[in-house]
């Protein structure tokens, strides 16, 4: 277990997605619903692959390894029915729930929450939708929905509209250029892309907060 769950978390590097692919089967798409679910449905663990995820089971879509049509149904289902667990966990216990901790260590920050917080200051509701492609902000805006008492049926219709594009969007990517040779041989470099592609909002966000606080 403890295997699968570092090949997880470097979902990117030579081999490892092969390696769960041949030891567990048809049972991948379980495990590939399982981790889309818990990143969008618990709060405290904000930090497993989603991005990455979705675009190398979109790579191995496209060589005919995994069915294409049988990912986009069960990770979006995992992506919406996550961000709706997420929102009753925030309405229902609040940011109690972020003071859990692991081995001693709180696994949400603080500065996760005031980014977060911040995306809702500046795109408000939108923000359940931007937010899907943001790490560590996609978990806790539906968490901070759910404190801040948006209304379920707005909360919902972003939801299902975000869960979509993220889901259908990467996966897509992945799937369409799973068969070009320097993409398969490049495939680290490509998941760093990514991931740096959608920090972009948090890094644009964070110089101008400094450059703000310069000029005062």
């Amino acid at each position: 277990m403890l295997e699968l769950f570092e090949r997880l978390l470097h979902i990117g590097a030579p081999g490892n997605f092969e390696w769960i692919l041949e030891n567990y089967q048809t049972s991948i798409y379980l495990l590939l619903f399982m981790i889309i679910f818990i990143e969008t449905g618990l709060v405290i663990m904000p930090f497993l692959p989603g991005d990455s995820l979705l675009f190398v089971a979109g790579l191995f879509a496209g060589t005919g390894q995994l069915d294409l049509l049988t990912i986009l149904g069960l990770l979006f289902i995992a992506a919406v029915l996550g961000d709706g667990v997420n929102y009753f966990i925030g309405k229902h216990i609040g940011l109690k729930f972020v003071k859990i901790k692991l081995f001693g260590k709180r696994l949400v920050k603080d500065e996760h929450i005031k980014q977060t917080q911040e995306f809702y200051d500046k795109y408000g509701t939108k923000t359940i939708i931007i937010a899907r492609f943001v790490p560590f902000v996609r978990t806790l805006a539906p968490f901070l929905a759910g404190i801040g008492e948006m209304k379920y049926r707005t909360f919902l219709s972003y939801n299902v509209i975000g869960g979509a594009i993220w889901i259908f969007g990467v996966t897509l990517i992945g799937y369409f250029l799973g068969s070009n040779e320097w993409v398969k041989a490049n495939l680290e470099k490509m998941i760093l892309g990514i991931i740096f592609i959608s920090l972009i909002p948090i890094i644009v966000e964070f110089v101008k907060a400094r450059m703000s606080k310069k000029s005062t």
